[in-house]
């Protein structure tokens, strides 16, 4: 529309221009000739009652001088009449126009002194007449008087307005017109063949070759198009090409890679592109607070750490909440931009919500309701009715978006988590041909647990819609099972282990999440300076050093490492100011009472412990409470000597598998708690139950004391399980296993 007024505004500016010139013209032309034929008029009336005025004038007959004014009495246009004796004094004047009397005449002494008749417009009251004087003169060419004829001159503007409004209401429709038939002929000349140009290439693009027709344009535009259609054709080879290639290669390839995964994708998915969607975004536009600028950075989240490498090795697109005012200002016309912002692999699409959505959805129903329903840390669960019918309204906000992406054929969405439980059914009901995964990164409770939600049917109807249903780790899976067998009416197939409801099966299987290995190998020299750096500021030379990586979640055991690091300095006094433990803490969820009060709570209990054991500059425990890039969070694993991960109850927790990632040396050790995923991989961590102090307390000192050797064994072992477990094998299972369902 803005471009169609752009191409039409200035034709009707120059239009609207010209013929108000033009009115102008006429109006002034129409105006002059009016005036011309009132004073033609006027000068003819007063000439005609010249002889009877100078008799009048001579004989002082006054009777007939009232006579003769009165005679105007009626006249249409004419005011009346007045007749004035030599020394301008009215004798006689027309009734209605008795007024005029008062009016100050100043032209009646020149006419009675030049002897001259004399017209012009005078103002009478609260509008305009026309007065012309005529002096009565005798035959000897002396005054007698005056005679002064007053016309109406109210027609004249009449005629003028009327005739404005004819030219306005001409002007009106010639604009119309122009503005129709611009339209017209732009619409024919560059609108349709664009749009049949748009609607070729969105067919191109979702992959419905079966719609493609040729085009038929000549022209510069037809040579545009037919430019266009051998890239297109020249696309769809290459695809083809790359598939078949794709597929070779994959048979070959052992160890799953970045490079393994990509064909993979090709081999299986063909054209198709892989669609992500989540609620956190894998990069976010903030403001920084110290330069005022915006920068680009990676959120915390073990969504982000698992998913981003697999999109920036397969491309595809991911559908996320646009979360800050910065985002805004880079993305498209369609909310999409490439990243990551140095090195494009991917699209992001954002999807924006509301204040009140984001409340009511994300801190409301998903993390205060679904996130402790799901983790037995014994916290709560808030559902409000409000939160709900919010959750319902965002899901289809997303399905929306997704749709407007999905190709023509067989599209593959990948929905991450707790937060789109009702998103697959909405997509199924547009889209039955979508092959939809779930993979839920959080436990999964039992029928029990999840009985306390009010919407357990509707949530479990949503998810059902899913063709597979992933999960870290079997026992969350037999859960699942279990809960869909007591909860809803469906039929549970132990031997495939399915559930299927409605005619729908829904594969249910485990699959482990891990990292990409980004960090294993040797150090960049970056990176050893951002170690050294760290090193100096805390002053660790010499320091036995842990470390923690999290955001602040009571679901981590952040307050229960606290206590065991103070229990340990108690019982083995020997280690002051020779240990350190550095904790990395995101702040979360911040709107939440919940999340708000353990930030207190943190602060208050390290300012307590550090100080209990302060001695002159070394304090037990480093808390560093901001946003970590994983470039900021290496230099931190490089130089840590054990790394605790004591989770009062996780998924998995990818922070145990980055630091073991991380030690290309074979180094250091990892305190994991026994209630996450990673401790059904990592059995050569060292494992605590993190709700024993004591026993958390003892296992810092065993890891602290370990023989170098131990070490290296135990952390081998682990790096191998992580090798050969790494996120590409992840995804490249959900993959294989959900397009070969649809093979069946």
């Amino acid at each position: 529309m803005k471009r169609t007024l752009l191409f039409i505004l200035p034709i009707l500016i120059i239009v609207a221009i010209g013929f108000t010139i033009f009115g102008i013209i006429q109006v002034r032309f129409t105006e002059e000739k009016l005036m011309d034929d009132l004073k033609r008029k006027a000068k003819t009336v007063d000439e005609s009652m010249e002889v009877s005025a100078r008799y009048i004038l001579i004989n002082n007959d006054l009777r007939s001088a009232r006579r003769l004014v009165e005679s105007f009495q009626k006249r249409e246009r004419l005011q009346g009449c007045a007749i004035y004796d030599k020394d301008g004094q009215i004798l006689a004047i027309t009734e209605r126009i008795t007024e005029w009397k008062l009016k100050e005449k100043p032209y009646l002494k020149d006419a009675l002194a030049t002897k001259n008749s004399r017209g012009a417009i005078e103002k009478f009251g609260d509008y305009s007449v026309y007065s012309y004087v005529l002096p009565v003169l005798d035959d000897e060419n002396n005054v007698l008087g005056l005679l002064e004829v007053i016309y109406d001159t109210s027609y004249l503007f009449t005629t003028l307005t009327e005739l404005w409004r004819k030219i306005s209401i001409t002007l009106i429709i010639l604009i119309s017109m122009i503005t129709l038939v611009a339209f017209l002929i732009q619409r024919q000349i560059f609108i349709m063949p664009v749009r049949r140009l748009t609607e070729w290439f969105a067919h191109f693009q979702r992959g419905d070759t079966d719609k493609l027709r040729p085009f038929k344009e000549k022209g510069e535009f037809g040579k545009l198009v037919s430019e266009i259609e051998q890239i297109a054709l020249g696309l769809r080879v290459a695809r083809k090409v790359v598939s078949e290639e794709a597929h070779v290669r994959f048979q070959k390839e052992d160890v799953w890679t970045q490079a393994k995964l990509k064909d993979l994708i090709h081999a299986k998915l063909g054209d198709n592109a892989l669609f992500v969607v989540s609620n956190r975004e894998p990069y976010m536009h903030v403001m920084d607070e110290t330069s005022g600028s915006i920068k680009c950075i990676r959120p915390a989240s073990g969504v982000v750490t698992a998913i981003d490498p697999i999109l920036r090795a397969c491309g595809g697109t991911w559908i996320a909440h646009g979360s800050t005012e910065a985002d805004r200002k880079f993305v498209n016309s369609k909310d999409k931009l490439g990243v990551p912002p140095e090195d494009i692999r991917y699209i992001l699409k954002r999807v924006w919500l509301t204040k009140e959505e984001e409340e009511g959805y994300y801190y409301g129903f998903a993390n205060e309701g679904l996130w402790p329903l799901c983790h037995v840390t014994h916290t709560r669960p808030i559902f409000r009715e409000a939160d709900w019918q919010m959750y319902k309204k965002v899901n289809q906000r997303f399905a929306d978006s997704i749709l407007e992406e999905l190709p023509a054929k067989d599209p593959f969405v990948f929905i991450q988590d707790y937060h789109f439980t009702l998103l697959p059914k909405m997509l199924k009901d547009k889209r039955p041909d979508a092959r939809i995964a779930l993979f839920w990164h959080i436990p999964w409770p039992n029928p029990e647990v999840l009985a306390i939600c009010p919407y357990q049917q509707e949530i479990l109807d949503g998810m059902l819609a899913c063709d597979l249903i992933g999960f870290h780790v079997q026992y969350h899976c037999n859960n699942f099972i279990d809960t869909a067998n007591r909860l809803v009416e469906c039929r549970v197939d132990t031997e495939k282990f399915s559930v299927v409801r409605a005619n729908k099966e829904t594969l249910i299987r485990a699959f482990p999440i891990s990292v990409n290995g980004y960090i294993s190998g040797k150090l960049k020299d970056t990176d050893k300076e951002q170690m050294n750096k760290v090193r100096d500021e805390f002053k660790l030379k010499d320091k036995i050093v842990g470390v923690g990586v999290e955001r602040i979640d009571y679901t981590k055991g952040i307050v229960e490492r606290i206590l065991a690091i103070d229990r340990f300095l108690e019982k083995n006094p020997e280690y002051k100011n020779k240990f350190v433990f550095i904790q990395l803490a995101a702040p979360s969820r911040t709107h939440i009472k919940r999340y708000h009060e353990l930030i207190g709570e943190i602060d208050e209990l390290v300012e307590k412990k550090n100080w209990k054991y302060s001695d002159w500059d070394w304090k037990p425990i480093i808390y560093l409470k901001r946003h970590f890039s994983p470039e900021e969070i290496r230099p931190y694993y490089a130089l840590a000597d054990f790394c605790i991960v004591s989770s009062l109850h996780d998924g998995m927790n990818l922070v145990a598998k980055e630091y073991v990632a991380s030690r290309g040396d074979c180094s250091g050790a990892l305190i994991l708690s026994k209630f996450t995923g990673a401790s059904r991989e990592l059995t050569d961590a060292v494992l605590i139950n993190p709700y024993s102090i004591e026993e958390f307390a003892d296992a810092i000192k065993f890891t602290v004391e370990m023989p170098e050797d131990e070490k290296r064994r135990r952390m081998e072992n682990m790096r191998k399980i992580v090798s050969e477990n790494n996120i590409y094998k992840w995804a490249g299972n959900i993959i294989t296993e959900l397009t070969a369902l649809k093979k069946t």
